[in-house]
This record gives structure tokens, C-alpha cells and sequence, in this order.
């Protein structure tokens, strides 16, 4: 990994603008694809990483969370937020921003948006994960919950699992129709659907992606049948849960980082001592993925902080080949670094 800066008090900076430009110049299919091969690699190298729950400030609205991580060479940090009434009044339930640094200098050497960035890395994520649980030959997935995940999440799983079907469900149904009109002309069957429980028939993998802080049941025991893989997007707070606790019970658990799954996933409902897999282990051969075609798999997906590391170690290679950033002067670089207020004299500040 190339930490180093372009200059001493310069930062590579990628605005939503930029990253939108970076995205349309790599393509969104290929972005996901090539950034869940980061995140795999990353999983792969899991004791490497300083692992520690997110730091969580919680609200009645919502919650700001930053979540850091370290492979010992750099350290990356994001800054997200979660505040679900947000859409009322016309703003993101979801925003973000996040930085890469130098572990030897302590210096950052990337700070980015993450907002759309987290989105493509949760799709990628879950795309990933699916590979190495979904049934055989799947290519049908219910998608519950049509808000700004929502495409992101279907081109992943068309991209890297093969998906060929989506079958669309929202309480709200213009949050459908946009959906379907977004992911028309993309390769994908789309079939909008009047409940959860018609989107799931037929379904080989189903994805629950509803924002509300709240303990909800999106989906009830009865209907998940045998051989599914279940991907659990979002329930991602203490209090907030998308399946009932049966689906839980029957369904071999996969997670991301248990001491973090076990407070904010959907295994908050479980005993503390409820068996789960790590999902690094499946990558790494340590453990088995789906070992049945009747197996129910649930990836109980709350984002961790190496998912973001990779995210921002992908973008930083990126803009090498696209120079999708401006130069941000957020470090200070007096002459002699232990004269800094001689920096302030010679900037003429009294």
C-alpha cells in the first residue's frame, strides 16, 4: 500500500462529486466486484486487524458512530451516522466520511466521503459472503426493503453471484417503483411485489434492508423455507431487529465480528452462548460455509470496520489510475516542525 502524500500538508480528498465520478469511470458492476475482492483479501488477513466494536453514540432518533481499525501499517477510521427519520424531512438515514493514515507517521494520507462508498461496500460485502452460502445455482433474491441500499444490492449479487431475478417489497410503494425504475435496462429481471410474502416465493436468497429503529418482524418463520440464504442488511443497532427469533433457531449463523453482531445484529435475541461462525474462518478454510443444499444460512450483517478499511485502501489505489481528488491543506508544515507559532509570525498572524 502506498502511504505516502503528494505533499507534507496536502491529503488526497475525494468529494461525493469526485467519488461519483471515480464510480462512473470504473462502472458499478466492476466497482463492486474488484472492491469485494479487497474486502475478501482483508477478511483473509483477520488477526492482523485491532478489532474493537464501534463506538456508538446513541439517540432517541438515531445514532454517530465511528468505527476504527489498524492492519499495523494504516489505520482507517469512518465517521457514519443512522438516523432513520431522517427521509421526513428529506435528508439521508445514512451518511458518512472516512480516513486512511500512515501508522509510521501518523499522518493521514486519504480522507473521502463514504456515504455512497458505504453503500457499494455493504453491497460488495454481502455479495461476497452470499458466494460461499447461497444455494446452488441461485438466481432468484427477494429484496425487502427498497430504500437506498437497495440497488446497490441487487447489482452486487447480479455481479459477483449471478443473480438473474430481483423480487421487490417496501411498505411504501413509491420507494418500489423507484427501485424498479433505477434497475431497469441492468440485466435484471424486476418484479415488484405487494408484501414481503410474495416477494419471497420462489426466492432462493432473500435480503432484508428496512431502516426503522425499531425491534420489527419482516420476516415471520413461515416464510423461509429450507435451502435459503437469508441476508440480514438491516438491522444494525441495539433495539432493531428485521427476523423473527424462530428464523434464528433453525438457521446456521454467519457473522462479522461477534462481540459487535451480538449487540447491534439479530442475534441480539439469542443467549450470549448462541453458536455463530465468523465469517473470516469460511475464507480462510477453517470453517465450512453452507454444507447442505437444506441448510438455512443467515449472514447477520452489521458492517464492520475492516469492510470500510478495504473500501478505502481500493479508492486510494483507484486514484492512481483516476485522479477522481483535490488536495485538502489540512496539515500544518512549518519549516523546523517544533516552530509553530514562528509559522503563525511568518503568515503575519499578530
Amino acid at each position: 500500500m502506498n502511504l505516502k502524500t503528494r505533499a507534507l500538508n496536502t491529503v488526497p480528498f475525494v468529494s461525493v462529486e469526485n467519488m461519483m465520478n471515480l464510480v462512473r469511470d470504473i462502472g458499478v458492476e466492476r466497482f463492486l466486484t474488484e472492491l469485494s475482492l479487497y474486502i475478501a483479501e482483508d477478511f483473509r488477513r483477520w488477526p492482523l486487524f485491532d478489532k474493537t466494536p464501534r463506538v456508538a453514540a446513541h439517540s432517541r432518533d438515531g445514532v454517530i458512530e465511528l468505527m476504527p481499525t489498524s492492519d499495523g501499517i494504516a489505520y482507517g477510521f469512518k465517521y457514519v451516522n443512522g438516523h432513520p427519520k431522517n427521509t421526513r424531512d428529506g435528508l439521508q438515514t445514512v451518511t458518512a466520511f472516512g480516513f486512511l493514515s500512515d501508522v509510521a507517521t501518523g499522518y493521514p494520507v486519504l480522507m473521502t466521503e463514504m456515504t455512497i462508498l458505504t453503500a457499494l461496500r455493504t453491497a460488495a460485502t454481502s455479495a461476497l459472503v452470499a458466494q460461499h452460502l447461497m444455494p446452488h445455482r441461485a438466481t432468484v433474491m427477494a429484496l425487502i426493503g427498497n430504500g437506498a441500499q437497495s440497488e446497490f444490492q441487487a447489482l452486487a449479487f447480479k455481479a459477483i453471484c449471478g443473480i438473474d431475478e430481483v423480487r421487490l417489497y417496501d411498505i411504501d410503494p413509491s420507494a418500489t417503483r423507484r427501485c424498479a425504475a433505477n434497475l431497469a435496462g441492468r440485466g435484471l429481471k424486476v418484479t415488484a411485489c405487494d408484501s414481503a410474502q410474495e416477494a419471497v416465493l420462489g426466492a432462493d436468497i432473500i435480503t432484508t434492508v428496512t431502516a426503522d429503529k425499531t425491534n420489527a418482524t419482516i420476516l415471520t418463520d413461515n416464510m423461509v423455507g429450507e435451502g435459503v440464504h437469508i441476508n440480514a442488511v438491516g438491522g444494525d443497532c441495539p433495539g432493531k431487529t428485521e427476523l423473527h427469533r424462530d428464523i434464528l433457531t433453525r438457521s446456521r449463523i454467519f457473522v462479522e465480528y461477534p462481540p459487535q453482531t451480538r449487540i447491534e445484529g439479530e442475534i441480539q435475541q439469542l443467549p450470549a452462548d448462541h453458536p455463530v461462525t465468523e465469517f473470516w474462518q469460511v475464507l480462510t478454510g477453517t470453517s465450512k460455509g453452507r454444507t447442505s443444499d437444506k441448510e438455512i444460512t443467515l449472514f447477520d450483517s452489521v458492517g464492520f470496520a475492516t469492510e470500510d478499511f478495504s473500501a478505502l485502501r481500493y479508492v486510494q489505489d483507484m486514484l492512481r489510475h483516476h485522479p477522481r481528488s483535490e488536495d485538502l491543506d489540512l496539515l500544518a508544515d512549518p519549516d523546523e516542525p517544533r516552530d509553530l507559532f514562528g509559522m503563525l509570525l511568518r503568515a503575519g498572524v499578530a
